[in-house]
């Protein structure tokens, strides 16, 4: 799960390394992205409902965060 959203990640945004701890809110990265495209693209590839309510540090402020999202997501499904 890690490598496809890294993957998505990296094909959004790639001139960034998203295999370091890029700290995606506080450092400003998650600014840059076209948020309904990354949202659209973890909810096809997960078979979740990430809504822009998501979109907090807790939750998208690493590719780690991002993850537990996904799971708590796919756990509540």
């Amino acid at each position: 799960m890690r490598e496809e959203l890294m993957e998505i990640l990296g094909e959004l945004r790639p001139e960034v390394d998203f295999a370091s701890e890029v700290r995606l809110i506080d450092d400003g990265i998650l600014d840059s992205f076209d948020l309904v495209s990354l949202i659209g693209e973890i909810n096809d590839s997960f078979d979740v409902e990430v809504s822009f309510d998501d979109i907090e540090p807790e939750n998208f402020n690493s590719v780690d965060a991002m993850l537990k999202l996904i799971q708590k997501l796919q756990e509540e499904d």
